[in-house]
């Protein structure tokens, strides 16, 4: 081809050669799975809606996480790229034929922030989540742990769900009624302010993973309240596919729906260092990932957070990417088979 007839216009140029509408991982703008950008508004005709609350001004320990949306959407571009050039694909993990053009997903970029003013922030989640609910299935990337009250707040009133089960993939309870440093409203605090909210109660939280140390008599807490506590010793003894079975169904036993919210530092900081608060003995990655799996394949779930990836506290960048695998694995059971 001389320099006469190459083409002309952008249009030209992809017609002319194949391959041209391919966008590679690491080219193009990061939205989650290089999905669309929209209002959060118009999400009528898509199965997920994404949103991003770039906030950790409630953390306890090492801050960061507010860097964790950005670092989740370039690192989900890698399965955007190959489910994009292969087609259909096989989930080599669970032998699944999977249709990514099944799923569709738009990304309505991040909630409105107020860095100096909790309060205001929790009312912007609430309301872009809210909004999201009503339309689509939400998908919340955050931002430290405090963030899952209120967007588990905004998913009971976008959806008008009487009682919503929780399932907390987590190292931590978070059922911290007040701290005398932190208060009442901090990211170790944000199960006890779920429970205590009109939309469900601790007879309907499942907690998974759980480990390190709690408070004094914590297992007769969460008998007299009725939590469902499952910790990293019982996923030893009798595997990661069993517990989380039972305690999804325990979460969804006469609720409305289920909200999942999964702290990264659930899993070993071995696998995911990219936390602000790390504590040895967490799941491995092929836990975590048949954790979204089965997750993924009940039909009560109706909403799902990621939280508290910091992505500067690991160069390798494997956090964040594990981070959106756990997303992905679980959109893709409830959309893509």
């Amino acid at each position: 081809m001389s320099q006469f007839d190459r083409p002309r216009t952008a249009e030209a140029f992809r017609e002319r050669y194949a391959g041209a509408d391919i966008e590679l991982a690491y080219a193009g703008i990061n939205t989650f799975l290089k999905s669309e950008q929209r209002e959060v508004e118009d999400l009528a005709d898509v199965d997920a809606g994404v949103v991003g609350v770039p906030y950790d001004g409630a953390v306890s320990n090492r801050p960061g996480a507010r860097y964790g949306p950005e670092a989740i959407r370039r690192a989900s571009a890698w399965w955007a790229y190959i489910s994009g050039y292969k087609g259909g694909l096989t989930n080599m993990r669970t032998g699944r034929q999977v249709d990514f053009n099944r799923l569709s997903i738009a990304d309505c970029g991040d909630v409105p922030l107020f860095p100096m003013d909790r309060e205001k922030t929790a009312e912007s989640i609430s309301a872009y989540v809210a909004t999201i609910a009503d339309q689509a299935f939400p998908v919340v990337l955050g931002g430290d742990h405090y963030c899952t009250f209120p967007a588990f707040r905004g998913f009971a009133e976008g959806t008008d769900h009487d009682t919503i089960g929780l399932v907390q993939v987590d190292a931590h309870t978070d059922t911290v009624q007040e701290s005398a440093l932190f208060g009442e409203h901090f990211h170790g605090s944000s199960t006890n302010l779920i429970a205590e909210s009109p939309h469900t109660d601790f007879e309907h939280v499942s907690q998974v993973g759980i480990r390190g140390y709690e408070s004094p008599e914590f297992f007769e807490f969460a008998d007299e309240t009725g939590l469902n506590l499952f910790t990293a010793h019982d996923i030893r003894e009798r595997g990661v596919r069993d517990v989380v079975s039972e305690a999804v169904e325990a979460a969804a036993e006469d609720a409305d729906a289920v909200y999942v919210t999964f702290d990264i530092d659930g899993v070993d900081p071995s696998v995911a260092p990219g936390t602000g608060t790390p504590i040895p003995g967490g799941l491995t990655a092929d836990q975590a990932l048949a954790t979204m799996e089965v997750l993924g394949g009940h039909d009560a779930v109706g909403a799902v957070d990621l939280m508290e990836v910091a992505p500067r506290y690991d160069g390798t960048e494997g956090t964040s990417r594990l981070a959106a695998y756990l997303l992905i694995t679980l959109l893709e059971r409830q959309f893509a088979e």
